[in-house]
C-alpha cells in the first residue's frame, strides 16, 4: 500500500492553516487523517469475500469572533481544494453565533518521540491470502470441538492509520498506528435446539492475535450453552465478564465522568468529586499510553499529548475527562480526551483506554466464591440505559448458572434490572483476568444484590 510520508502529511495541514489565516480565520486548525483497512469476512462458516477500504481527508476548523466553523473534504493533495475547504470553513464560522466561553484552540505542547506497540511493520505487510489462512485456521479450531458448532459470522482484518494535527498556536504533530483483529461468532445446533450465538475476539496494535484460541473458545462457549435451564427471578451475585461490562458500563459510567456532561448537569456525579460513588474495590484510570492499548498514540485529535488519568481511586471519585474546550471553561487544563471520527467531525470527549485495574482472584476462586448467582457473558439492550440516572434493563443470553462454587448449567433469555451506579458500589470481587474490549480494559468483577428475572 502507499501511504503519504510524515512530512508530506504536516505540509498539507500546515499550509492549510496558513491559508485560512491569510483569509481572516483570528484562528485556525487542519486535521489530516489516513486510513486503510482490509478484511476478510466469514458467513455461515465460509470465508466468502474480502474487502479493501482507503479513507483519507481534511477537517478544517477556523474562528472569527469566537464564532467556530467547520468544513471537510476527502481530498488532501490539491491547492485549489485547500484554498476551497478554508473559505467553506470561514463561511461558516461568519454564519455561527459567537460562543463566549471559546478561549482558543490548544497552544504548543510537547509530545513523546514515539510509542512501543503500536505500530507494526508486519502488520502494515500482511497480505490478503495472509488474512484467509487466519480465517480458515479460525474455523478450523471452532470445527474441532464439536460437530454441533456453526460458525456464524466473523473474520480477520487488519489497518493502518495516520493522523496528523497542525493549528496556528504552534500545534504540530503526527502519528500512525497499525490494529489488527480476528473475531468469531458461533452457535451450536443439536436436533431442535440451538444456542444463542457466543462470541470471541482478539484486538492488537501488533502481530500479537491467536485465531485458533479465537475459534476454539467461541466454540466452547456455545457447546457449553446446549443444555438449558430456567431459573428462577431472584436478587442474586453476578460474575460480569468484560463483554457485559463493556456494554453496561458505555453508557452509564463513561458518560458520567465526561465533563461536558457534567457541566450540562447530565452526570450524576457533578459536584461529587472527593466522594466515595461507587465500592472501594475499584480503582479505574484512563491511559492514552497504556502498552498497546487500542487508543494509545502520542496526542488526543486537538494535539494535547495523552497521559494517564485518575478518576477513580478506591472508590473516591477524583477527575472527570475533558478536551480543551470543557476544561477551559474550568480554567484547567485538558485531560487529552478529544476524539473524532475521523476528519469527517468536530471533536468530542470520550475514552482512550478505560481501565479498570485488576484485583487479586482468579477466575476459578471468583466463581468458587460464588454460592449461588451468574456468570454473565453477553447483554442485549446495554444501549436503552438511562446514562443519567443509570437504570437499566437488559437481556442476558446465555448466562450460567453457578451454584456453591460451581457452574451447574447453562440458561437463556435471563433480563436483569438495576441501577449501574448502585451495582458499581456492591462490586465484592475484582479478577485478575483483564483484557482489553474496545476501549475498555477490565478483569472480571463480582456484584451482589443484582435483580434477575427469570422465567
Amino acid at each position: 500500500m502507499v501511504v503519504l510520508e510524515k512530512n508530506e502529511v504536516l505540509s498539507i495541514a500546515e499550509k492549510t492553516v496558513q491559508v485560512a489565516v491569510a483569509k481572516g480565520a483570528s484562528e485556525a486548525e487542519a486535521y489530516v487523517y489516513e486510513g486503510y483497512a482490509s478484511t476478510v469476512g466469514i458467513v455461515l462458516g465460509q470465508v466468502n469475500k474480502t474487502d479493501q477500504l482507503i479513507d483519507r481527508g481534511i477537517g478544517v476548523r477556523v474562528v472569527v469572533n469566537k464564532a467556530v466553523g467547520f468544513a471537510y473534504t476527502n481530498i488532501v493533495n490539491d491547492q485549489n481544494t485547500i484554498k476551497d475547504i478554508a473559505a467553506r470553513a470561514l463561511s461558516a464560522a461568519k454564519a455561527s453565533k459567537s460562543d463566549i466561553d471559546w478561549k482558543g484552540f490548544t497552544q504548543k505542547k510537547n509530545y513523546l518521540s514515539s510509542l512501543d506497540g503500536t505500530f507494526d511493520r508486519k502488520i502494515f505487510e500482511i497480505s490478503s491470502d495472509e488474512l484467509v489462512m487466519l480465517s480458515h485456521n479460525m474455523l478450523n479450531s471452532a470445527a474441532k470441538v464439536d460437530k454441533t458448532v456453526l460458525a456464524a459470522e466473523g473474520g480477520v482484518g487488519k489497518a493502518y492509520f495516520s493522523n496528523a494535527i497542525v493549528n496556528s498556536n504552534g500545534v504540530y504533530g503526527f502519528d500512525k498506528g497499525t490494529f489488527i483483529e480476528c473475531s468469531l461468532a458461533t452457535l451450536a445446533k443439536n436436533g431442535n435446539k440451538v444456542t444463542p450465538v457466543c462470541f470471541e475476539f482478539n484486538a492488537a496494535r501488533n502481530y500479537k492475535i491467536d485465531p485458533a484460541w479465537v475459534g476454539k473458545e467461541a466454540a466452547r462457549l456455545s457447546v457449553s450453552a446446549l443444555k438449558t435451564k430456567s431459573i428462577k427471578t431472584q436478587t442474586t451475585s453476578l460474575i460480569l465478564t468484560q463483554f457485559a461490562l463493556q456494554d453496561l458500563l458505555s453508557y452509564t459510567l463513561i458518560n458520567a465522568v465526561k465533563a461536558d456532561n457534567v457541566q450540562r448537569g447530565q452526570s450524576p456525579f457533578k459536584g461529587k468529586i472527593g466522594e466515595k460513588v461507587v465500592s472501594e474495590s475499584l480503582t479505574i484510570y484512563d491511559d492514552g499510553l497504556y502498552p498497546n492499548g487500542v487508543k494509545t498514540g502520542l496526542f488526543d485529535d486537538e494535539g494535547i499529548p495523552h497521559q494517564k488519568t485518575l478518576i477513580i481511586d478506591k472508590g473516591v471519585l477524583q477527575n472527570f475527562l475533558y478536551d480543551n474546550y470543557t476544561a477551559k471553561k474550568e480554567g484547567k487544563e485538558s485531560t487529552g480526551n478529544a476524539v473524532r471520527a475521523g476528519y469527517l467531525s468536530t471533536p468530542i470527549i470520550d475514552t482512550t483506554n478505560f481501565h479498570i485495574i485488576p484485583g487479586a482472584a482468579s477466575t476459578d476462586d471468583m466463581i468458587q466464591q460464588v454460592d449461588d448467582g451468574l456468570l454473565v457473558y453477553y447483554l442485549q439492550g446495554a444501549h436503552s440505559s438511562n446514562p443519567v440516572s443509570g437504570e437499566f434493563s437488559v437481556v442476558a443470553t446465555p448466562v450460567w448458572k453457578i451454584k456453591n462454587g460451581e457452574i451447574v448449567f447453562a440458561s437463556r433469555d435471563v433480563m436483569l434490572a438495576g441501577n449501574i451506579f448502585e451495582i458499581l458500589k456492591n462490586v465484592k470481587i475484582v479478577g485478575n483476568n483483564e483484557r482489553q474490549v474496545g476501549r475498555l480494559i477490565a478483569p472480571w468483577v463480582m456484584v451482589e444484590n443484582v435483580r434477575v428475572i427469570g422465567k
